[in-house]
């Protein structure tokens, strides 16, 4: 039961970043996916692409209780995620716009970068006034921590380069950390 809820999980996550060239060479999604983590984790991780038809396809099954997936090439920056099982119910509850598990703090790495996005609405697809659109480079992401993060800066505009906390005031806030290579 637990695999079947975490495959919906990671077929909801996968819509987020469906691959526009469902031709692309297997090896190279493989490695953008793994781009996204230290190597230890992406090499252990199971390894799945969303197909141009909305389809999952799980390119290596892994062994560490991660999981990755490549960039989506249609958005505007590179975005390659890998993450454990807590971030993946944190996700499927972003998705769906319900409450997240509780007391699940999930960790998600982002080593490539991340696409722009809304600092203040989860639910944002492009910049438009007001909803404080942000450049993020490469990070990690303590997702469902709640008061975990409190004295981290809940700024709209907040400076990307030092720890903060996006989507502050709604049950998806979550503190990303930079990393500097």
């Amino acid at each position: 039961m637990k695999r079947l809820s975490m495959t919906a999980a990671i077929l909801a996550v996968g819509s987020l970043f469906a691959l526009s060239g469902a031709n692309a060479d297997d090896a190279a999604l493989i490695k953008s996916a793994e781009s996204a983590a230290p190597a230890a984790v992406g090499a252990g991780a199971t390894i799945y692409a969303m197909e141009a038809d909305g389809k999952m396809r799980t390119l290596r099954e892994g062994k560490n209780g991660f999981w990755c997936m490549p960039d989506n090439t249609t958005t505007p920056g590179p975005d390659p995620m890998c993450g454990d099982a807590n971030a993946m119910e944190w996700a499927m509850a972003w998705i769906s716009k319900k409450d997240p598990p509780k007391d699940k703090v999930g960790f998600i790495y982002m080593l490539a970068g991340g696409t722009d996005g809304s600092n203040t609405d989860p639910y944002a697809t492009k910049p438009e006034e007001g909803n404080n659109w942000i450049e993020t480079g490469p990070h990690v992401m303590i997702v469902n921590a709640g008061d975990l993060m409190q004295g981290y800066p809940t700024e709209a505009k907040p400076d990307t380069t030092q720890p903060y906390v996006m989507w502050p005031g709604t049950p998806y806030a979550h503190l990303m950390i930079p990393v500097h290579k």
